[in-house]
């Protein structure tokens, strides 16, 4: 590990095989160990970090390739920033690494003890600890956000999906002042907040607007009264939904009417704290996460929103997806049509490699979406993989052109849910869960009927009931997340009789 790895680095690519050791580029000179290392906690455990402080390079050592891989993904259209100044990430050649007779460990291995001594929730933020991470007397948990150039709405729940990804938030509470769009914010511990502090601060929600302007508030506790859209206490689900405040004034949300509304849901990178829907709030284990909007990430367009981050360039307007790690015996096609992150218009299958596809969805904010709820994710068996492509078109076969029926087209299938601008279906997209939501089901159809049909594609049931007030609607839980994707791949459109296909996606809810 001596820098050399910096000479092989072009652009954003990562020329190496993915590895869980990392190499990271242009670290500013007076970056500390703790703030290197936060950059790899919301993807898990980091287990080893190399300081070049003189090359302005480091080497993060992450538990799992698999947390390497997330992180990279994630940092590849999002580039993170330290102290205001871009590091660029990349897979380094070691597989691990070995610093035990290296000479100046001692702050290193100080601040990697300090960091999973917080995570494991073992150790408080006192004395040193505090010192390593910057954390001053005045460093609430509870942050006060105010978001400039307010574009689109920036709703509670996109705010609860941004944010939640450093640690657990407890309470939320929009308002207007001053003409201006505001937030308070309450962590469960100010090392949370000082984290998302340093990651989200300056970023932009959805491209090129609604800017995180972001300070530590002078209270140290928010007291929410109701739980509806505008404020929510998630250690309080007993609380009246009340009227709120308005949290747009009457001219803003007129405005907002005439471009639709993006309430997209935005997603960490897959593997993350699963889709803390506000019915499950009781249990907030959500994993801290992506350090940037970090996430945050989707780019878009007005209509089909989605979150874009960091920066207002977000994905150079790439809309094709490396699908790799496939189960070549599935097919592809059926599956990602009901695609409920995006409309699919073209998918090819590679000829020598079947395990691998190319798949070009509508726009860049909807490529960047699917792969960020789905890389990582299981399924039929294997870890699904997916990348932004080098290819920024999926190209028909020619005309006589031998193809196998490997190319297909399906940008004017019936199954786009996204098609229509301003669709309720931007305000319904969550990670894979467990429990899906079921709806345009027919009246004769009963519990039984839904059970029978899920347990028919091999899942465990474990619960299905019908929405109180509309039994067009319905949620059912099964065993795992993959039996969920399985099964929402395998049923989304079924055809349930009186000209009712079943529309299926993830919940944000639990039964």
């Amino acid at each position: 590990a001596n820098g050399n790895e910096s000479k092989k680095f072009k652009g954003n690519r990562s020329p190496c095989s993915p590895s869980r050791v990392l190499h990271l580029r242009k670290i500013p000179s007076d970056a500390t160990e703790a703030e290197v290392i936060s950059l790899g906690l919301p993807f898990g455990k980091v287990t080893n970090l190399l300081m070049l402080k003189g090359k302005r390079q480091a080497f993060l050592e992450m538990a799992s390739e698999e947390a390497a891989v997330t992180m990279v993904n994630y940092y590849t259209p999002v580039t993170p920033q330290l102290r205001s100044q871009p590091v660029y990430i990349q897979f380094s050649n070691h597989r691990e690494l070995k610093t035990d007779n290296l000479p100046n460990q001692a702050r290193t291995q100080a601040a990697l003890q300090a960091v999973n001594a917080v995570q494991s929730g073992s150790l408080a933020i006192t004395g040193a600890l505090a010192t390593e991470f910057r954390l001053l007397p005045g460093q609430s948990s509870v942050l006060r956000i105010i978001v400039e150039n307010l574009f689109y709405p920036v709703t509670l729940e996109v705010l609860y999906q941004i944010f939640s990804k450093f640690g657990t938030v407890l309470k939320i509470i929009t308002f207007t002042k001053n003409s201006q769009f505001q937030v308070l914010l309450q962590y469960a511990d100010p090392m949370n907040a000082h984290y998302a502090k340093m990651a989200l601060d300056g970023q932009n929600v959805y491209n090129a607007c609604c800017t995180l302007r972001i300070d530590f508030s002078k209270l140290t506790s928010l007291n929410v009264k109701y739980n509806n859209d505008k404020s929510r206490d998630f250690t309080r689900l007993d609380l009246p939904s009340g009227d709120g405040p308005p949290s747009l004034e009457p001219s803003i949300a007129t405005a907002f009417g005439a471009s639709g509304i993006i309430s997209s849901s935005y997603s960490g990178p897959a593997g993350f704290a699963p889709a803390i829907g506000f019915a499950q709030a009781t249990s907030l284990s959500v994993p801290s996460v992506p350090g940037t909007l970090g996430p945050l990430g989707m780019p878009n367009s007005a209509v089909s929103g989605r979150m874009t981050l960091p920066g207002a360039t977000a994905v150079p307007g790439n809309s094709v997806l490396l699908v790799s790690n496939l189960n070549s015996e599935v097919s592809l096609a059926g599956g990602i049509t009901s695609s409920v992150y995006g409309d699919v218009h073209r998918v090819k299958i590679m000829f020598n490699k079947k395990e691998n596809a190319l798949v070009q969805m509508a726009d860049a904010s909807q490529a960047q979406l699917a792969m960020s709820h789905l890389n990582g994710q299981r399924l039929y068996g294997k870890l699904l993989r997916a990348t932004l492509s080098k290819h920024h078109m999926v190209q028909l076969p020619r005309e006589g052109q031998e193809d196998q029926g490997l190319t297909k087209d399906y940008s004017n299938s019936p199954l786009h849910r996204f098609k229509k601008p301003g669709s309720k279906n931007f305000q319904n997209i969550f990670p894979p869960s467990a429990t899906l939501h079921l709806s345009n089901i027919p009246p004769s159809v009963t519990v039984d009927d839904l059970k029978n049909l899920f347990a028919s594609t091999g899942s465990t049931v474990k619960a299905c009931k019908f929405f109180q007030k509309d039994h067009k609607m319905a949620l059912i839980q099964l065993g795992s997340v993959e039996e969920a994707v399985q099964a929402l791949i395998e049923l989304h459109n079924h055809d349930l009789g009186e000209k009712h296909h079943l529309r299926v996606s993830f919940s944000k809810s639990t039964i």
